[in-house]
C-alpha cells in the first residue's frame, strides 16, 4: 500500500507544468469571459456593500468601510476562483472528460496531475484577486506600492483553497454535492473571517473559530498590505496558509488513488 501511494506522488518537481500548460491553453480561448465572471460576484459586494452600507457604517478600524471591504473581497475572490476551478473544472476533467485518465498513460503520475491542477487554480485565483486589487488601488482604496506585498499572499490563498477543494473533488460522486461545500463551508467562512466586518464584532466563540479559518489568515495579511499598515503575526499567518495548502494535498492524493487506481 505504501509503495502504491508513493507511486502516485509527483514524479519530479517539473512534470506538473505540462498539466498547468494544458489547462492554460484551454482557458485562453475563453479568458476574457472567465475573468469577468470571476470579478462579478466580489465586485458586486465591493461596490454594493462598500458604497451603500458604507454610508451608514462610516469608518471601520480607522479607514473607510469600502477600503476595509476591498481587502476582504480580494481574499474572497481568490478563495472563490480557486475553489470553483477545482470543484467544477477539475472535476469535469477527471470524471466527465476523462482527461486525467489520458494523462496517466504518459509518464506523468497522479501526483503530477493534482499538483498541476492546484497550480492552475492558484493562477486563476491570482488573476482574480490581482484584478480587484488594481481596481481598488485605482480608486484610491489601496496604497501603492505596499499593495504589491499582497500579491504573493493572493497566490498562496488560491493554492490553499484549491488544495482544500481538491478533497471535496476526490470525494464527491457528482456535481450536486458541491453546493453543500459552498453553502456550509465557504459562505459562513466569508462572514466569520473579517471580510465584511471586523472579527472583533463577533461573539467570543466565533472569534475563536475565526482564528483557524484560512480566509481569516489571508485577510490578516492582505488588509495591512493594501492599507499600508504593519501586519502582525506574519509568520503565523503564512505558516497556517502553507499548512492548508500542503496537508490537504497529500490527503487528496490518497483519496484520488483510492478512487482512480482501484
Amino acid at each position: 500500500m505504501g509503495e502504491g501511494f508513493a507511486a502516485a506522488l509527483p514524479a519530479n518537481a517539473w512534470n506538473w507544468v505540462a498539466v498547468w500548460r494544458r489547462n492554460y491553453l484551454a482557458w485562453k480561448k475563453v479568458a476574457l469571459a472567465s475573468i469577468l465572471g470571476n470579478l462579478a460576484d466580489p465586485m458586486i459586494y465591493f461596490f454594493g456593500l462598500g458604497t451603500g452600507l458604507g454610508i451608514m457604517v462610516g469608518r471601520v478600524e480607522g479607514t473607510s468601510y469600502i477600503a476595509f471591504l476591498a481587502a476582504g473581497m480580494v481574499a474572497a475572490s481568490a478563495m472563490t476562483a480557486s475553489t470553483f476551478e477545482t470543484i467544477y473544472a477539475a472535476f469535469a476533467r477527471m470524471r466527465d472528460h476523462r482527461t486525467w485518465e489520458a494523462i496517466l498513460y504518459t509518464q506523468l503520475t497522479l501526483g503530477d496531475i493534482v499538483l498541476g491542477e492546484l497550480a492552475w487554480a492558484a493562477s486563476r485565483a491570482f488573476l482574480a484577486g490581482t484584478a480587484i486589487t488594481i481596481v481598488a488601488a485605482m480608486l484610491g482604496y489601496a496604497a501603492w506600492p505596499s499593495v504589491l506585498y499582497a500579491l504573493p499572499v493572493i497566490a498562496l490563498t488560491g493554492f490553499a483553497f484549491a488544495s482544500l477543494a481538491m478533497i471535496v473533488t476526490a470525494l464527491a460522486p457528482s456535481y450536486d454535492y458541491f453546493i453543500f461545500y459552498q453553502t456550509l463551508i465557504l459562505t459562513p467562512m466569508l462572514f466569520l473571517s473579517g471580510a465584511v466586518f471586523p472579527v472583533t464584532q463577533l461573539p467570543g466563540p466565533f472569534q475563536q473559530v475565526a482564528r483557524f479559518l484560512p480566509l481569516a489568515h489571508s485577510i490578516d495579511l492582505i488588509r495591512p498590505a493594501m492599507l499600508d499598515r504593519p501586519a502582525g503575526g506574519i509568520t503565523l499567518h503564512i505558516g497556517a496558509l502553507c499548512m492548508y495548502a500542503v496537508l490537504p494535498f497529500f490527503l487528496s492524493m490518497g483519496l484520488f488513488r483510492r478512487r482512480l487506481m482501484r
